[in-house]
């Protein structure tokens, strides 16, 4: 386990009438419970270092 704090996990969520919508994308090679952190410009897996950039508009 790394150090520092853990995140919370719940706010990564939104309750919109009787459903759940997940607010971050999930990693697609770890898959499900891993979130890709956003930066300014990509999209980062903290877990196994995958990254998506993101196109500038």
């Amino acid at each position: 386990m790394g150090k520092g704090k853990s995140p919370q996990i719940w706010k990564f969520y939104k309750i919109e009438g009787s459903k759940l919508v997940r607010l971050r994308r999930e990693c697609p090679r770890c898959g499900r419970g891993v979130f890709l952190a956003k930066h300014k410009d990509r999209l980062h897996c903290g877990k196994c270092g995958y990254t998506e950039f993101i196109k500038p508009t």
